[in-house]
C-alpha cells in the first residue's frame, strides 16, 4: 500500500469507529512507515466539544493559541491493510 492508501483507510476507519462521539477539526497530523514492522502510523488530529468548555479562560487561551487538541495513532498493516490498533497519541513535554 502507498502512503495516500494508508491516510485514506485511517482516516475512513477513525471515522467509522468514532462517530458516535462528537469531534470537530479532524485533520492529518503525520504518517510514518515503521520498516520493522511492516505498518503504517498515521497520527490523526482533533477537537472534542468538552476539552474546549465556553468560559472566559478559553477565550484568552484561544487567542494564544492553545486550544485543546486530541491525537490517535492508527497502525495499518502495510500487506493486508488491517487496522492493528488506535492508540493515543501523548507528548513527553506537553
Amino acid at each position: 500500500m502507498d502512503v495516500k492508501e494508508a491516510v485514506k483507510k485511517a482516516m475512513e476507519q477513525f471515522i467509522d469507529i468514532f462517530q458516535s462521539e462528537p469531534m470537530e477539526n479532524v485533520a492529518l497530523e503525520e504518517v510514518v512507515f515503521n520498516s520493522e514492522e511492516n505498518v503504517w502510523e498515521v497520527t490523526i488530529g482533533f477537537s472534542r466539544p468538552w476539552d474546549n468548555p465556553n468560559d472566559k479562560s478559553l477565550i484568552s487561551d484561544l487567542h494564544r493559541g492553545r486550544q485543546v487538541r486530541n491525537y490517535k495513532v492508527v497502525v495499518i498493516d502495510d500487506q493486508s491493510g488491517v487496522i492493528k490498533s488506535i492508540k493515543i497519541r501523548s507528548f513527553r513535554n506537553a
